[in-house]
């Protein structure tokens, strides 16, 4: 027989007990999906709906909860994910509203990583666009649960079945409705729970029975329950149902308005009844280590155990500070604990923890397994950053999510001489809020360049700037990093002498210049035999070969591909420097340079495209006419297709302004690097034109 527990035992036995049963009541989803397909207002009736609102907000008056943000109003549409809750028949859901545009993937892909639970709503108006079609394979790329919500079922002249079998087709049989609409979209009707009710299509009937023959087939008991007994109470059907969502066996579809509120309540329903809890969902992957020695490791939803949460969104309050959005896995997480960021070895203090609902921060003690919540104040905070309060838990990351690459560039520089530093360090600070914008200082052409997804990506950082920071800037595309090299051999000698009264200067090196294969960079040799040149001037030799590389002799860019051999020289015992073998070695090496048949090598882009099928045609022949070369078509869902192709990245300055016109404002593109090629001869002769007039002025 077991002994009494204890009054203190039974305490906390009973306190983790009801944490459990708070977890239990967790649900978390994020609304995903294209630009214009309701997320924002969803959003306000889903909060209405549910008594956080006394009425929903309005994007024209600029009233609603999650699009706070002064630029958001103005332009009224989303440009950053927002946090909100809401509480519906006992149970607390966390809801995020992402933005829609491809130049906003910085801030809706990091959603993925905060929720169980993927919606991806789709605007009955417009049918399945690309946005729904990229986020649905983001998503099950990340194990998160995923349901489709079919958002404008009133529009008028909307084919909802034709936007279903449009779904089906895209994603298979697993796609099945969990309503109907009804009454002329008036209302919907539930086709899971219910076996029999009226539809504007279809048939209840047909689609309870579609649901569980989809959701029994996970599971074999149940299989055998369903062939001998015919049809099963779904309400038996919970344990297979969460298994189908994790293995994207089922991708339920819901049909609402959030303009009229049809659907609202049965999808409040839905959320409860149906999706994950933070036990139910596909755990996140957490690897320990780095690269291919990376090992799994499990997080287990459970308040008792270590903690482990994750930062997936940082911003810069205009109150607080800095916030830091995090989602717990594993764990509580308490106000006043010691948490430690990574494989830091100073912990921190968590002296403010809060539950977002939009702009406003509500103060909470604790936030359980499933729970999203931010905490201020903490400089250390960073994007992907893992919070835990075990040291063993210190190499733990997330694995990282498939970003596109920012390629849309922009040169900038501050307004006001003096401004440098300070502009630094505020795009620093919005480069930090948002993974798919990159800042880099090129070298090769001296300019500070933000790197984005798109123009309104680089436009909304420059609205910031000014309107939030007060920070003037001047702009302009940034310079095209060409390169030179050489196609063939040479030698170049130069003696440095330079006699002022006191000591002199003294160097010589001869050397030879010889071209690599593509690809291969620089390569400095020394050849000297016979102390020609010391060895301890040999440093001072190469930094001037470098220097003389990294100006060019065609047109001022960097000089790739290439070796120089320096194999003699000369020094004189007092007189000879180290700044005289640099002088002699730049020269030399500018001379060899010359005489090496040099020429200029442009950047080639690799571009992958999205447009209307319809468009394909004008865009091939717009591609030709910048000299670029289509290497694919694929034919994608919805009457879209996907172009991949190599172009010059001097021709493709400000395309997405052409592209527009093309495709009537639909088409998107990405790029990337994908090699140099000699530049043809009329820009060889243009670009030493230019550079000849720049350095005589």
């Amino acid at each position: 027989m077991s002994s009494p527990a204890s009054p203190a035992t039974a305490g906390l036995s009973a306190r983790g007990a009801a944490a459990r049963d708070a977890m239990h009541a967790i649900r978390s989803l994020a609304l995903m999906g294209p630009a214009a397909a309701g997320k924002t207002l969803l959003a306000e009736a889903l909060l209405h709906r549910a008594g956080m609102l006394g009425a929903p907000g309005s994007l024209e008056r600029g009233s609603t909860v999650s699009d706070f943000d002064p630029l958001e109003k103005r332009l009224q549409h989303s440009l950053n994910s927002a946090v909100m809750h809401f509480a519906h028949d006992g149970t607390r859901v966390h809801l995020l509203d992402t933005p829609g545009t491809p130049d906003a993937l910085g801030q809706s892909l990091p959603a993925l990583e905060a929720v169980d639970t993927a919606a991806i709503v789709i605007n009955a108006a417009a049918g399945l666009e690309p946005m729904a079609l990229r986020l649905m394979a983001q998503a099950a790329e990340r194990g998160r649960d995923r349901i489709l919500i079919v958002n404008k079922i009133d529009a008028p002249g909307v084919d909802l079945p034709g936007v279903l079998a449009q779904l089906q087709a895209a994603f298979g049989r697993e796609c099945l409705p969990l309503n109907l609409p009804s009454a002329g979209a008036a209302r919907v009707v539930d086709c899971f729970f219910q076996r029999q009710g009226s539809a504007d299509f279809s048939s209840v009937a047909d689609a309870h029975r579609a649901l569980v023959e989809q959701v029994v087939e996970v599971d074999a008991a149940f299989v055998e329950r369903y062939l001998n007994e015919g049809d099963l109470d779904a309400s038996e059907l919970h344990a297979p149902l969460e298994e189908a969502l994790r293995q994207g066996h089922l991708i339920p579809v819901c049909f609402v308005s959030a303009r009229t509120g049809a659907g609202v309540k049965e999808l409040l329903d839905v959320i409860v009844r149906l999706l994950p809890d933070p036990t139910e969902s596909n755990p996140p992957a957490f690897l320990r280590g780095e690269g291919e020695e990376a090992q799994p490791v499990q997080a287990t939803a459970d308040p008792a155990l270590p903690v482990l949460a994750h930062v997936f969104k940082v911003l810069q309050d205009p109150y607080v500070g800095k916030l830091g959005v995090l989602r717990v896995h594993q764990g509580t997480l308490k106000r006043d604990m010691q948490l430690l960021i990574g494989d830091a070895r100073k912990p921190f203090k968590v002296g403010h923890l809060f539950r977002l609902q939009g702009k406003e921060h509500l103060p909470i003690d604790e936030a359980l397994p499933g729970d999203i919540a931010a905490i201020a104040k903490v400089d250390a905070l960073h994007f992907d950053a893992v919070l835990h309060d075990s040291p063993d838990d210190g190499r733990l990351h997330l694995a990282p999510l498939s970003f596109p690459t920012p390629v849309h560039g922009l040169a900038i520089s501050p307004q006001r001489h003096g401004d440098e530093q300070r502009l630094w360090e505020l795009l620093q600070k919005l480069v930090d809020e948002d993974p798919c914008l990159r800042l880099e200082h090129v070298a090769a052409t001296h300019e500070t360049v933000v790197f984005g997804l798109g123009e309104l990506h680089l436009k909304v950082l420059l609205d910031r700037l000014r309107e939030q920071h007060h920070c003037e800037v001047q702009t302009q595309l940034p310079k095209v990093a060409y390169r030179e090299t050489i196609t063939g051999q040479a030698v170049g000698q130069y003696r440095h002498k330079k006699q002022s009264g006191g000591a002199g200067q003294f160097g010589e090196v001869h050397l030879r210049v010889a071209p690599l294969a593509r690809g291969e960079g620089q390569r400095f040799v020394d050849e000297v035999k016979g102390g020609a040149i010391p060895g301890s001037f040999m440093p001072a030799v190469e930094k001037g070969v470098h220097e003389a590389l990294a100006a060019g002799v065609v047109a001022g860019f960097p000089v790739v591909d290439v070796q120089v051999t320096v194999y003699d020289g000369k020094h004189h015992s007092v007189d000879s420097k180290d700044i005289a073998f640099t002088t002699a070695a730049r020269k030399a090496t500018w001379l060899a340079l010359q005489e090496a048949r040099p020429l200029l090598l442009e950047p080639i882009v690799s571009l992958e495209l999205q447009l209307p099928t319809g468009s394909l045609g004008d865009l091939t022949g717009d591609l030709a006419s910048r000299r670029g070369q289509v290497t694919g078509t694929d034919q994608l869902a919805g009457g879209w297709s996907e172009v991949r192709a190599l172009a010059p990245a001097a021709e493709l300055q400000g395309y997405q302004s052409r592209l527009n016109a093309l495709t009537g404002g639909q088409g998107r593109y990405t790029l990337a690097l994908s090699h140099h090629e000699a530049a043809p001869p009329n820009v060889q002769l243009q670009m030493a034109k230019e550079w000849q007039r720049h350095d005589e002025g």
